[in-house]
């Protein structure tokens, strides 16, 4: 089997009303996308999604006539392809999809056939007053999810504790709720100082006292001594970071310094599925958790569900869910069903081959850009 093309959509759905995402200084009014397809010569297209796929034009020539089941070799070009250009992980995503469709197995199965169900959380994306807050829970709580992730920015730290408190008061034991600091990455242009550490421990400690499942990003990625020392102060609260961290040496360097509670590397955005797998491995004979990012579309989401279900995940999978501004409608435009939890809070495997993909090719062409 060869590889004969690999071709490229680009979509943008224009959204109205407007999302207005905590790490992004304005609203979103489109959400972009990018579908990768790899071609054979025996009739089998992988597809994958996830990152912008900028620039891959210029190292097509690298993967176009090899055996696309030579993975192994295709992960070591894509990171030296990287070195040079975006992160074109949606390639491996294609390309493990067509190994599952090879092979007739969801992906899944491939990494280790774990679980075939996910306990997910609903992962906010908006920045929302406490009454907002609650008003959103509750619609959590209904669709079925058993916890939830609240975003507190930097600028309205009193504010987001509210929010937490307010979530937490409202329901109690019957929902676990995460907190996400957003400290570890930012958006281009963003040159704002972190929260330095003094201040992280006193906003950490507060959240103790309510509770919170994990505390994610709330420093700098830099700060290697900083993420152990929350750890050690706060033995009741799960640290979590690690989604956008590039470098598989410095996340090993994190694994050996032991200094996570939750490893939530995103398989598509951060260091690929291949990668991600063997992270995820290392850190649960640590007895530490991989909870990877997904905030993508549902292609990514469903990426990171694979090897997630492969090595057995948790103790949560995220899943982007923030009615009414971020829905699986809105996400996953582009698919022929939205990627849903079901009425326990699970995201199950497909088990259809490969991914279990399925394109709505009206909306790829209504959405289509240049």
């Amino acid at each position: 089997m060869k590889i004969t093309d690999i071709t490229l959509d680009r979509l943008r759905l224009e959204l109205d009303p407007p999302f207005h995402a905590a790490w992004d200084p304005v609203p979103r009014r489109h959400f972009d996308a990018t579908i990768v397809r790899v071609h054979t010569d025996e009739g089998i297209t992988g597809i994958g999604s996830g990152d912008t796929m900028d620039g891959f034009e210029a190292f097509r020539h690298l993967f176009v006539g090899q055996d696309p089941l030579e993975i192994s070799r295709h992960v070591r070009a894509i990171e030296t392809a990287n070195f040079h250009g975006g992160h074109y992980w949606p390639l491996e995503v294609a390309l493990w999809d067509i190994i599952g469709k090879v092979h007739g197995r969801p992906v899944a199965e491939l990494f280790g056939n774990a679980t075939k169900r996910l306990p997910a959380y609903a992962s906010s994306g908006e920045l929302k007053s406490p009454r907002e807050r609650v008003a959103t829970a509750h619609l959590v709580r209904e669709a079925g999810f058993r916890a939830m992730k609240i975003r507190i920015d930097r600028d309205r730290v009193r504010e987001g504790i509210e929010a937490v408190r307010a979530v937490r008061t409202e329901f109690g034991d019957d929902l676990d709720v995460m907190v996400d600091l957003n400290q570890s990455w930012r958006m281009a242009g963003d040159t704002a100082g972190a929260t330095d550490l003094a201040r992280t421990r006193a906003i950490i400690a507060e959240l103790a006292d309510l509770g919170v499942f994990w505390v994610e990003e709330p420093l700098p990625y830099a700060d290697l001594d900083g993420f152990k020392r929350l750890r050690a102060e706060n033995p009741g609260v799960r640290i979590a970071a690690g989604e956008m961290q590039h470098s598989t040496t410095e996340l090993l360097r994190y694994l050996e310094e032991d200094a996570l509670d939750v490893y939530q590397m995103d398989v598509v955005l951060a260091v690929g599925m291949q990668r991600a797998r063997t992270l995820a491995e290392l850190a649960q004979l640590k007895h530490r958790h991989f909870t990877p990012h997904s905030w993508t579309n549902g292609i990514g989401v469903l990426a990171n569900v694979h090897v997630a279900a492969g090595v057995g995940g948790g103790p949560y999978f995220e899943f982007p869910f923030d009615p009414p501004g971020w829905t699986p409608e809105r996400r996953d435009f582009m698919l022929a069903e939205p990627v849903r939890v079901d009425a326990d809070g699970c995201v199950a495997v497909p088990d259809a081959p490969g991914l279990g993909v399925e394109l709505d090719e009206e909306a790829v062409e209504r959405w289509r850009v240049g």
